[in-house]
């Protein structure tokens, strides 16, 4: 197993790939940085020439003793003239390099977010429904939003803080080596302490930062899941249960920042002290003799000046290292994401638009990480332009078998599934499911107008008369005329301004658009009232026409004319045959249809 700090420069060279298609802007803000640095460092280096030739100069010599001279330096001193200009020389230097810099990082830092967060999201879209069936949903909120921008301070302010004091610290090191190295010497006896303090808190900062983003993750998770279910929390006076449950994950956030930030306030002020200690012995150090001889006034305070100039880096280069061990911790937990494996799509087999013949070869199917076997020894076909209904308790496996056409799921334990003859798993993905129009009992509705989510993805252009055709089918164009802005009205969040049933037809629409030759529906008519239910099922009628329809049923009354009823049931099909067989023989299929209908 990789050490940590192995594992942090593998994470860290994996995100400056990301930086490698803008060097450009990085080649400028490393000069800016650099400049920067340099200023601070040349600032401090003239003091010496400053003192010792600006004041210096200014004494006669009576009897051997040094006496100054009245009206302040000499008219021919240059030094002590030429100060005020150097100085804002330097300043208004140091000002553009941090403007270049800092400019420079903040937009290659907000290029960088996006493009990861752009990944993340793409990546989703690749991911198996069983990785997003599994996975706590904040949390993969939280990944593309909290994630990314601890990557984001890690990439922007840390980083200038990084380059800019490490420099400046360099420069301050070289001026105190250069004047007195003797003197400078006790600087690496401190140097390697300061590094086993920083290496220890690293390590706690990456392993609390990891703490957090779960943290958060659950913060994400409580407030979306109160959301969504805001009417059953309001109906059932769910409130206090809710604001207990939050107040659980937000406290545990807040927990985890406290243990981020004692872990940064004790650090900091120990690198101080341990620095106060080398300022404590150079000064100790020039009091002995041997050293004064060595030293002049401007050399003494470039030396001082400079370990003062350093302390302020070292501390900031302590307090960022928190935020740039959060990024990398952030990091590890995006690449981890990107590197799931997405569904997988070794097809390669196309074809325009399938006839529809539809097999079930002796399927077994199990759901991983799960021992049960969700479908057991499945076999049926479908015809071209025939309906197969199912039905069956809930939990019987009816929705499984729809989601196996669709490849949602992949790995059957035995058996296969044929589309005109061919394995459905050497069919290309995208073009299966170009073949499948799906409507299932939970209906996913954008915030969007009622035409845009009837036209949803639908490849190449689309006619509004086309959308008003497919709404015709569906029966949903007797509400949508009602409505203020008819087709144009605004649905809400998954529709929250529509009615289940209006909501089903909208979906029912958006699949008669598709013109798929397979169609499944997922107990399509649930939502539905009766009314509703008769005109939608004119719809479909039309609709099963030329296509082969898999239908799951709940209500018997909506499949009495389908071509073959299997009654499922614990992943196993216990009779088949046509709605009157099905009646005389007295069995499951029969007893359902007497509950319903009380005879």
């Amino acid at each position: 197993m990789s050490s940590p700090k192995n594992e942090m420069w593998t994470v860290f060279k994996r995100l400056m790939t990301y930086v490698v298609p803008m060097k450009g802007m990085f080649i400028m803000a490393v000069l800016g940085l650099l400049t920067y640095g340099a200023v601070d460092a040349g600032f401090i280096a003239f003091i010496k020439p400053f003192i010792d030739e600006g004041f210096g100069s200014n004494a006669t010599t009576v009897a051997g003793v040094d006496v100054p001279t009245h009206g302040g330096f000499n008219s021919d001193n240059k030094v002590l003239m030429l100060a005020p200009l150097v100085v804002m020389g330097m300043f208004i230097l140091r000002g553009l390099a941090n403007f270049v810099s800092t400019y420079c990082i903040s937009y290659m830092s907000a290029k960088l977010i996006m493009d990861m967060r752009q990944q993340v999201f793409e990546h989703y879209l690749r991911l198996p429904v069983s990785y997003i069936d599994r996975e706590n949903s904040g949390n993969l909120i939280s990944r593309v939003t909290f994630d990314t921008e601890q990557i984001a301070r890690a990439s922007g302010s840390a980083l200038i803080s990084i380059v800019r004091d490490s420099i400046t610290i360099i420069g301050m090191l070289a001026i105190m080596f250069f004047y007195s190295w003797k003197l400078s010497l006790c600087i690496l006896v401190i140097g390697p302490v300061m590094g086993v303090v920083i290496s220890v808190v690293s390590k706690r900062f990456r392993k609390v930062s990891k703490q957090i983003q779960s943290a958060m993750g659950g913060v994400t998770a409580a407030t979306e899941q109160m959301i969504k279910g805001h009417k059953n929390v309001l109906s059932f006076g769910g409130q206090q249960t809710e604001i207990e449950r939050f107040y659980k994950v937000n406290n545990a956030n807040r927990y985890q920042n406290m243990k981020l930030a004692v872990a940064q306030s004790v650090s900091q002020p120990l690198i101080m002290v341990i620095g106060s200690f080398a300022l404590a012995f150079v000064l100790y150090a020039a009091s002995w003799d041997s050293m004064k001889s060595e030293l002049t006034a401007g050399t003494f305070a470039a030396i001082l000046g400079a370990m003062l100039a350093m302390l302020q880096p070292i501390k900031n280069l302590t307090r960022v290292n928190a935020e740039f061990q959060r990024g990398i911790a952030a990091c590890t937990t995006v690449f981890e994401l990107l590197d799931t494996a997405p569904e997988s799509d070794n097809g390669t087999h196309t074809v325009e638009r399938a006839q529809g013949h539809l097999q079930f070869k002796n399927v077994t199917f199990s759901y991983p990480e799960q021992d049960r076997k969700a479908l057991d020894n499945i076999e049926f076909e479908v015809k071209p332009g025939k309906t197969v209904a199912l039905v069956g308790r809930s939990g019987s496996g009816k929705s499984t078998i729809a989601s196996l056409i669709t490849r949602f799921y992949g790995g059957l334990s035995e058996g296969d599934i044929l589309l005109d003859d061919t394995s459905i798993y050497d069919y290309q993905l995208k073009n299966l499911r170009d073949q499948v129009a799906l409507v299932s009992q939970q209906v996913t509705l954008f915030n969007d107008t009622i035409a845009n989510n009837i036209a949803y993805a639908y490849p190449g252009d689309v006619t509004r008369e086309q959308i008003i055709k497919a709404a015709e089918l569906a029966y949903a164009m007797e509400f949508i005329d009602a409505l203020p802005e008819g087709l144009d009205t605004q649905v809400g969040e998954n529709g929250v301004l529509l009615s289940g049933g209006q909501r089903q037809r909208i979906a029912i629409a958006r699949a008669m658009l598709r013109d798929a030759p397979v169609l499944i529906l997922d107990e399509a008519t649930s939502a539905l009232d009766t009314e509703s239910e008769k005109a939608i099922q004119k719809g479909l009628d039309n609709l099963r026409h030329n296509r082969t329809s898999i239908v799951i049923a709940h209500r018997l009354s909506t499949i009495e004319s389908a071509d073959e009823i299997l009654v499922i049931d614990q992943g196993s099909i216990i009779e088949r045959g046509v709605h009157k067989d099905l009646i005389m023989q007295q069995g499951v299929y029969a007893n359902l249809y007497q509950m319903q209908f009380g005879h």
